[in-house]
């Protein structure tokens, strides 16, 4: 679901923020979008209303990053126990003119795949950010 429809009380929206400058910190091009999702039944139908979505979109296409957006997915789980929302995870995909050029899933095996794959700094650099976006949510019960 879009970032700025979750952003529904003022310490997730702070954590929102907080995301978007973490990954500005390692890609200082790259432009935050919070409503990455077009606002239509299909789509609508297509989104999980338990993550928080955010595209960032580069000025032009990178061969470091292999695409010219990311999408990110940040996914909660529903805890039957205590009824808390719960952090399992992040979906990454870049795209480039051809599609989707790669994905990683922190949900799987933390393994970049796809035809085309960010240099090796780029994987780091997100893989750090996905650590970091752990970090923020920790204990977290939303």
């Amino acid at each position: 679901m879009n970032a700025s429809e979750q952003a529904k009380g003022l310490e997730l929206t702070a954590k929102i923020a907080t995301l978007v400058n973490l990954f500005k910190q390692q890609f200082p091009d790259a432009k935050a979008d919070l409503k990455p999702w077009r606002n239509d039944p299909h789509t609508r139908e297509l989104t999980d209303p338990d993550s928080i979505d955010i595209a960032f979109h580069f000025p032009g296409w990178s061969p470091r990053i292999q695409g010219r957006s990311i999408l990110v997915q940040i996914r909660f789980h529903l805890d039957s126990e205590d009824q808390h929302q719960r952090l399992i995870g992040l979906e990454m995909q870049a795209f480039n003119h051809q599609g989707t050029a790669w994905r990683l899933s922190t949900v799987e095996n933390w393994q970049l795949v796809g035809n085309y794959q960010p240099s090796p700094k780029v994987a780091d650099k997100l893989k750090y950010f996905s650590r970091q976006v752990f970090e923020v949510f920790k204990n977290e019960h939303r």
